[in-house]
């Protein structure tokens, strides 16, 4: 790691080379005229991309369900009451919070930005402002003299309550963090729907930092709980961003201590989650504002390696029908169009393939969701009482019995689909580059490639995640049947511990044959949106084709031979000379 350090702090000689390269790209107008308008215009947003990326503050981002205590953790951090607090959802903001002269300014969408006091961002305030605005508010830039300020901006994001109906405007500023912050609550401990925000957004961005904050620690009984607590969250963590670093903290007492205001709250353990904070203080300043920059650099390294290989794929794919005569590529183009008229009949030979190969997951599913129930029986039954000092305490079991077993539930339920992902992958890539194949166009398809598998699995997941999170809330499910709702609504009822277990033990078999039903509705629903997404590739594939053999034609009726080869291997040894300065950086893929 020290070596690839050493590496990345020299990188921005490279960097503005491979930039100004691009700005050669661009500003070639017959390269432009050649390939077209739409290729232009790509390069363009890749130019705007990397150079947000390169200008802008180093961002941290702080994500979170809401009233998880995030904008808290922020005036923890400053040591002052920056970021508001106590906002009602229907008055959220996001808060980007900079280095300057204390100020606050609403930043509308139209463009224009309105200076309020500290006082106007309250919950109240914003509810009487909001209504009287000729525009929605975009976000408050607020600006503060806070030492730590200088180094990173910090984006306060409001609550993700419904990961289906994720804010763009959040996503977007996920996408250009540098760092991330994901707030979770020692009273809510990590639902199956955070698990799921944390693999399907935060996961797939491959973050260098990831920091887990266990907040509200203070409102727990005893150290037991604190441990129980962070050692579960720690595990989920791992699972799922094994990079992360997870700590426990009350940033509600952390705040207070700053400030010089007195702590409400009387327990044994409050150096524990003190000194947490203080673990995280240290991480921040060695592993983010220290490393800042080098965080930065193998960000734009890796969106330039990327474009570059994008626009290589596309120059190297017209200059190979530049390469052929009139004849050879009107009988191409017919070929294409041809194979487009009998991709439908190709589809249906591959929906058998799709049907079995899910038919043997969704037995293999049933099969270790028999197995998961056998074992949550010997860990119920572990749960009576026993006449053993060790044995669990009443309260223990009474607050946190049903939420560990529809935690467990709906675990059992993720894993299934999460370990068939790669399976799944494998079939439905195959059969897309065999789509591809048919067309004449996978290195074509190769450039736009999209993982669609991905998108399938995220779908199924969200409904598997909803399920459990509603089961939980309100007593309703889609996936979960009446019958087991009954029952799990007859274990929430009861207050001593032996209700509970022997109601969950009564109910057992009911509980895991529907819940066994559920998994095949699941997998069901998993084949058709399979299907579906193939036929959406299809579609794609036969769009991207087309308009490259009608952009290709353009280009060889509007130009001559020699200066279609000659513009495309000016290009191309543009490209070859901007990828040879990245060779030495071990780069991800984006």
């Amino acid at each position: 790691m020290a070596i690839n350090n050493t590496i990345y702090k020299t990188a921005d000689g490279d960097i503005t080379a491979v930039r100004k390269h691009l700005d050669e790209l661009i500003a070639n107008k017959e390269l432009s005229d050649i390939l077209g308008s739409d290729f232009a215009e790509g390069l363009n947003v890749w130019k705007e991309l990397i150079s947000r990326r390169c200008d802008e503050p180093f961002t941290l981002v702080i994500l979170g369900d809401f009233k998880r205590g995030k904008s808290t953790i922020i005036n923890a951090l400053l040591g002052r009451p920056l970021a508001p607090v106590n906002v009602a959802p229907e008055t959220y903001t996001i808060n980007e919070i900079s280095y300057g002269s204390p100020s606050i300014n609403a930043v509308l969408k139209n463009g224009e930005r309105m200076m309020l006091q500290k006082y106007e961002i309250t919950r109240e305030s914003l509810e009487k402002l909001i209504p009287t605005l000729e525009s929605p508010i975009d976000h408050l830039d607020i600006r503060d003299n806070a030492e730590i300020l200088k180094e990173i901006r910090i984006v306060d994001t409001p609550g993700l309550s419904d990961i289906e109906d994720l804010d763009e405007q959040v996503t977007n500023y996920l996408m250009n963090a540098d760092a991330i912050i994901y707030v979770a609550s020692a009273l809510l401990p990590f639902s199956e729907s955070e698990q799921l925000y944390l693999a399907s957004h935060i996961q797939p961005q491959r973050f260098g930092m990831l920091y887990v904050l266990v907040n509200m620690l203070d409102a727990l009984s005893s150290r037991e709980d604190v441990e129980k607590i962070m050692a579960r969250i720690s595990q989920k963590s791992e699972a799922i961003v094994p990079n992360a670093f997870v700590y426990g903290i009350s940033a509600e007492e952390e705040f207070r201590r700053k400030c010089g205001i007195k702590s409400n709250v009387q327990n044994d353990f409050s150096d524990y989650y003190e000194a947490e904070f203080l673990k995280f203080e240290v991480s921040l300043k060695r592993d983010i504002i220290l490393q800042k920059d080098i965080i930065r650099k193998k960000r734009v390294l890796a969106m330039l390696d990327q474009m570059l290989r994008e626009t290589h794929a596309k120059i190297h794919i017209f200059s190979d029908m530049s390469a052929l005569d009139q004849k050879k590529f009107e009988q191409m183009t017919q070929d294409f169009e041809q194979q487009c008229s009998t991709i439908s009949a190709f589809l249906d030979t591959k929906k058998p393939d799709i049907h079995l190969n899910i038919l043997e997951m969704q037995q293999e599913a049933e099969l270790w969701m028999y197995e998961f129930f056998a074992k949550l029986r010997e860990s119920v039954l572990e749960c009576r009482p026993t006449e053993s000092e060790d044995d669990i305490a009443a309260e223990d079991v009474e607050k946190y019995f049903y939420s560990y077993l529809m935690d467990k539930v709906g675990e059992a339920y993720r894993t299934c689909l999460e370990i068939h992902s790669s399976r799944m992958n494998d079939l439905i890539e195959r059969i897309s580059e065999q789509l591809a194949d048919k067309l004449g166009i996978s290195e074509l398809a190769e450039v736009s490639h999209a993982n669609s598998v991905d998108r399938i699995l995220s779908d199924v997941k969200k409904k598997v995640a909803h399920s459990v999170m509603n089961v939980a809330q309100t007593g309703t499910s889609e996936t979960f049947p009446s019958g087991t709702m009954s029952s799990f609504k007859n274990i929430l009822k009861k207050k001593k511990r032996t209700d509970i277990i022997d109601i969950a033990l009564e109910n057992y078999d009911d509980i895991r044959n529907n819940t066994v039903k559920d998994i095949k509705a699941a997998y069901q629903d998993l084949e058709a949106k399979a299907v579906a997404r193939l036929e959406g590739i299809c579609n794609h594939q036969i769009e991207l084709g087309r308009n490259t053999f009608v952009q290709a034609k353009e280009m060889m009726g509007s130009f001559d031979n020699k200066t279609i080869s000659e513009t495309l291997d000016k290009a191309n040894s543009t490209i070859i000379k901007a990828s040879k300065l990245l060779v030495k950086y071990d780069l991800p893929d984006m």
